[in-house]
Formats: C-alpha cells, sequence, structure tokens
C-alpha cells in the first residue's frame, strides 16, 4: 500500500545518506542527515513560484517573508509626508460626489421595498429540510426567515442562498424561492466573511491614502487589497497603522448598503477611478451591475456582504507587497495589502500558531540547515540540488520508476519546449499565458511548458492507433515550468 511504499522509501533514502562520504574536503565524512529531511510535510516541497496573483495564505506569508526579492524592507524608516493637503483631502471632492450619488441610488431602493410594503404580496420560501414559510415579495430578508426559525440560528448566519445564488441576509426576497443559510463555518461563509473584510481594508487605504482602489477578493485564508498609490510604496512600518484604521472602523458597526445601477450610472460614480471604469467598461451588456457602500467607501462589488462591520472581531495585517495592475508589468504598479480577520479571538490565536509552526517547516529553511538545496536569484524559482539533496532526489525519481512499472505505466520523454499553437489548442494561452515562460524564434512565438500533458496529446496523436493499444499510460518526469 501507500504507507508501505513510504517506509521503504524512506529507508533507501536513509541507507544512502548514512553512507561515509568519499568527496575530499569534506571534514565529517561519515555525517549523517536527518531523515526528517524527507518526510512529506517537511522535505522538498515544489518549486517557488513567482507569480503576481494570490497564493495560499500561510505559505505565501512564509514565501514572501524569506523571498531575496521581497519588496518592502521591514527595517527602512517611514517616509515623511510632504506638507499641504493630504492624499485623502485631495480625493474628499470624489469621495463626496461619490456617497452623494450612491445615497441617491440608495433612496431609490428604499422606494421600492415601501411600495413592496403597501402591495403585502406573499411568497414561498422553501427551506432545506422541506418547510415552507411564507414571507413577504421584497421585504422579507433571509435575516427575517432565520430569526422566526431561532434567534441563535440567525446569529450564526452569514450568508444565503435563494435558489443557489449568493445573497445578502438583509436583502428582500423578490418571489418564491428555495433557501438556504450558511455561517463562518462553511467555505461559502469564510468566502463572503474575508471579502466584507477586503472592504473593510479597501475604506481603511482610502481614509489614510487616499488610494485608488482596483480589486479586493478572499483568498484561502484571508484576503487582500490591491490599490494605486502613485509613487508611493507601503512598508511593513504602516500595517499596524492601517490595522489599527480597520479596527475603528469595525467599531463603528458600519452597515453593508447594497444597490443596483445601471452601466452609465456606474461610471458617473466612479468615474476620477480609472480601474473601476475599465472593470465596468468590461462588463457584459447583460450584467447586474451592484454597488456596496461601507462607511464613506462605495465599491464595485457584486456581492454579497456581512450586515455590519461589528461582525468581525478579530483582525490582523499581515503584509505589504507589490503587484501590477491585471498581472501585466507594463501596466500600472499597484501596493498590496494582505490580511486576515476572523469572528473570534481565539480563532485568530489558532491562526497565528498555524503560521509559526508552518515557518519552521519551510522548506527553504531545512533545505539551507540540512545542505539539501538552495535558491538563488540568478535562477529564480530554480531549486541546486546540493550532494545530499541530489541523493534524495534520485532516490525519489527511482522511487517513481519503480511505481510506473508496478501500475503498468510506461515512461516516455517529451519535449520542453513547444510552438505556442499547442498552447493555444491545450487552453494555456487564453487563462495562463501571463504565467507562462515565452519567447520569439524566428518571428514565431513559443513558450516553456507548464505541464506535460499537451505534449503527451502530440504523441498519441502522431500516428493512427487502435483500440487496441487502449488504456494508455505516459508518464513523464521532464521538468516543468509553471
Amino acid at each position: 500500500g501507500r504507507e508501505e511504499g513510504h517506509t521503504v522509501l524512506a529507508a533507501r533514502v536513509r541507507s544512502s545518506l548514512e553512507r561515509p562520504s568519499r568527496r575530499p574536503g569534506r571534514s565529517d565524512p561519515g555525517r549523517r542527515i536527518s531523515t526528517r529531511a524527507f518526510d512529506r510535510e517537511t522535505g522538498p516541497a515544489p518549486r517557488r513560484r513567482r507569480r503576481l496573483e494570490e497564493e495560499n495564505q500561510p505559505a505565501r506569508l512564509i514565501r514572501e517573508e524569506m523571498a531575496p526579492d521581497a519588496v518592502a524592507p521591514t527595517d527602512a524608516a517611514p517616509t515623511e509626508e510632504p506638507s499641504g493637503p493630504s492624499p485623502y483631502e485631495q480625493k474628499s471632492p470624489y469621495y463626496a460626489k461619490r456617497i452623494e450619488l450612491f445615497e441617491k441610488y440608495f433612496a431609490r431602493e428604499g422606494e421600492r421595498k415601501t411600495a413592496a410594503e403597501a402591495s403585502n404580496e406573499t411568497i414561498k420560501v422553501t427551506m432545506p429540510d422541506g418547510a415552507v414559510r411564507d414571507a413577504v415579495k421584497n421585504v422579507t430578508s433571509p435575516w427575517d426567515i432565520a430569526m422566526s426559525i431561532h434567534k441563535k440560528l440567525a446569529q450564526a448566519s452569514i450568508l444565503a442562498h435563494v435558489d443557489g445564488k449568493d445573497w445578502d441576509m438583509r436583502r428582500p426576497l423578490e418571489g418564491d424561492c428555495a433557501l438556504k443559510l450558511f455561517s463562518f463555518d462553511d467555505p461559502e461563509g469564510k468566502e463572503l466573511y474575508w471579502h466584507s473584510s477586503a472592504h473593510v481594508l479597501g475604506e481603511a487605504l482610502e481614509l489614510e491614502y487616499g488610494a485608488d482602489l482596483t480589486i479586493g477578493p478572499s483568498i484561502e485564508e484571508g484576503f487582500y487589497y490591491d490599490c494605486y498609490l502613485g509613487d508611493k510604496t507601503l512598508s511593513d512600518h504602516e500595517r499596524t497603522q492601517i490595522q489599527k484604521r480597520m479596527e475603528g472602523i469595525i467599531k463603528e458597526k458600519q452597515p453593508f448598503q447594497r444597490i443596483e445601477v445601471s452601466r452609465d450610472e456606474a461610471l458617473e460614480m466612479f468615474l476620477e477611478n480609472k480601474f473601476k471604469v475599465e472593470l465596468i467598461t468590461n462588463l457584459p451588456e447583460d450584467a447586474t451591475i451592484s454597488c456596496y457602500r461601507c462607511g464613506p467607501m462605495v465599491d464595485l462589488c457584486r456581492g454579497p456582504h456581512l450586515p455590519d462591520t461589528a461582525w468581525i472581531k478579530a483582525v490582523t495585517v499581515n503584509q505589504c507587497s507589490r503587484s501590477h495592475w491585471r498581472a501585466d508589468v507594463t501596466k500600472d504598479p499597484l501596493v498590496r495589502v494582505y490580511a486576515v480577520t476572523f469572528p473570534t479571538d481565539k480563532l485568530m490565536k489558532e491562526y497565528k500558531l498555524r503560521i509559526e509552526e508552518a515557518k519552521k517547516r519551510d522548506h527553504r529553511v531545512l533545505g539551507l540547515h540540512q545542505e539539501l538545496f538552495f535558491f538563488d536569484i540568478l535562477s529564480p524559482g530554480s531549486c541546486f540540488f546540493l550532494p545530499d539533496g541530489a541523493t534524495i532526489y534520485n532516490n525519489l525519481i527511482n522511487f517513481i520508476k519503480e511505481k510506473y512499472w508496478e501500475y503498468e505505466y510506461s515512461e516516455v520523454v517529451t519535449p520542453n519546449i513547444y510552438n505556442f499553437d499547442l498552447w493555444k489548442t491545450s487552453g494555456h494561452a487564453a487563462h495562463y499565458k501571463e504565467n507562462m515562460f515565452s519567447f520569439n524564434v524566428e518571428k514565431e512565438e513559443f513558450g516553456l511548458k507548464p505541464m506535460n500533458c499537451p505534449g503527451h496529446c502530440v504523441m498519441f496523436g502522431h500516428r493512427k492507433r487502435s483500440f487496441r493499444e487502449l488504456p494508455m499510460r505516459l508518464p513523464g518526469l521532464c521538468g516543468v515550468f509553471p
């Protein structure tokens, strides 16, 4: 079985590493290396990807903290702000106009609700257990339904699905529907919680720096917001200041308010933010355009969100780094701020403990400490295997090849470079081109392969095949360049 295979592999690598070295110049030829080096948790991990998009939060924090090209230096002294109006004061007229327009359109939403209350049209809401509850069209919200069942259910629910669509807990229901509620314990609930928290971070960045906000998504554990600050960058010295501003916003219990607007109304509202204008312009013609307000901040967003900021109980700003608009280095440079929030202090403490434990198992720390491998800026993301690391690497390769034989796979070797026509066929060019290594040769575009499968498809299609050849199992240990 799998566990037996790991035991055999561990014994083989241990035996290889415990042989006395005959290489000259070693002060301790019988030096042994800890077998933790190839443990599944602490052993060599996949090569670090130099991506501009967000990655898994714990691993990302470790990578960016230790990367040789780490962005904002933590020991740099804060720069002095120039005299005169602050960036926020310079942007205040724009922010005020945005609020004025939002309140105008929000009043329109209020009029619709008042008319719905007068008509008092009954609708049926079906719960997951099959129970049916009466509600008033465009008046009753998922929160009202949850409160009618039990107060604790309402207090735990932060997201609703209405006929499978994401829905704010305080947004009125628009007709007969099936309703399902989610809490923070559900993946859907975490995504909403951290996306709402990103709006709080966006508000803090506007208030502190007069930032032009771009996008602020939730990630696997936490969230970030990309913003444009002109020539200004943020270092770790600003993290505490941003966090205090977020904590102040949370204490104010600012409600999340939603409106739907036309394309022209949205463009008018965000006229001075070229990034939002681009997002609005690129929306499909039939798209429903919605905006959310949180305190003095209004953002283009499809939602849904928490009822108010008081639902956020613990916040930590993790890091300030750099990115580019649309992940394109030729476009505007942005500042990216990462943070995480939780509904209890206990969950925040557990999160911080996980991060500290993950740092201890960082493969780059272990690789240097045990002299297995290292990384160098001259070949970013690529690993230099030292003698003991190469021993582990070769034993892993031999182990994999034995499994090929055991499970009737026939190893093949494919090229590393392909004409981009292949990547267009496979779909890589359409979805991942900005993250691929590409170059031109004799006016033709080529790219290093990010995966083996397309090359295997070329191999399969180079001649006619018979069903008698199936199943074909063609693995390859060729390097890939994600």
